[in-house]
């Protein structure tokens, strides 16, 4: 009978989840319940930081829009000036940086909003002043989906192709040497 009631509770039920939520998240933004697809806090300076960016899960040519946050970390009030929000590729060799747009607080938040044609990897940057001093966030951003194989992978079958390489021409020098040696002994 133990056993029995064991077996019962630890059985998994069937259960049925297509969506966090029970709904789809491809097009939620900011006033959804639906967590964003990043959400980072990190203090920088005097400053406690907070982004996020919606929708959860950016693609090319679809609005989005990031959310920040800025509080001072000694008495709370939020920051009340301008943020630049700029954009650059996030590649080995860099890229030209664009600016997306410099925005004021609206309710203590500063919102811009973003349209990327191409999918890839991008760097935002969020730069701000503050008593003279100035403050750069960077912050990756993923568009559209991730490319099957990445710099890892791409890294591990060059290795892979290489040792392969090298172990094909050292059998034949092997093989080589062999028929020579053969070829040497069978002369008389």
């Amino acid at each position: 009978m133990f056993l029995g009631l064991a077996l019962w509770f630890l059985t998994p039920s069937f259960a049925m989840a297509h969506h966090v939520l029970g709904r789809p998240a491809y097009s939620l933004n900011e006033d959804s319940n639906t967590p964003p697809s990043m959400q980072v806090e990190t203090q920088i300076g005097d400053y406690f930081v907070t982004y996020m960016v919606f929708p959860a899960f950016p693609r090319p040519g679809a609005p989005g829009r990031i959310n920040l946050y800025a509080t001072r970390l000694d008495d709370g009030r939020p920051f009340h000036g301008e943020v630049t929000f700029k954009v650059r590729d996030d590649s080995w060799f860099g890229g030209r940086e664009e600016i997306l747009g410099v925005q004021s607080p609206d309710d203590n938040v500063y919102r811009q909003g973003f349209v990327f044609t191409d999918a890839g990897d991008y760097v935002i940057t969020a730069e701000f002043e503050s008593g003279g001093e100035p403050y750069v966030i960077d912050f990756p951003l993923r568009i559209g989906d991730p490319a099957p194989i990445g710099p890892i992978g791409l890294a591990v079958g060059t290795i892979v192709a290489v040792l392969l390489g090298v172990n094909l021409a050292q059998r034949r020098r092997l093989l080589t040497a062999k028929i020579r040696k053969a070829r040497d002994e069978a002369r008389p």
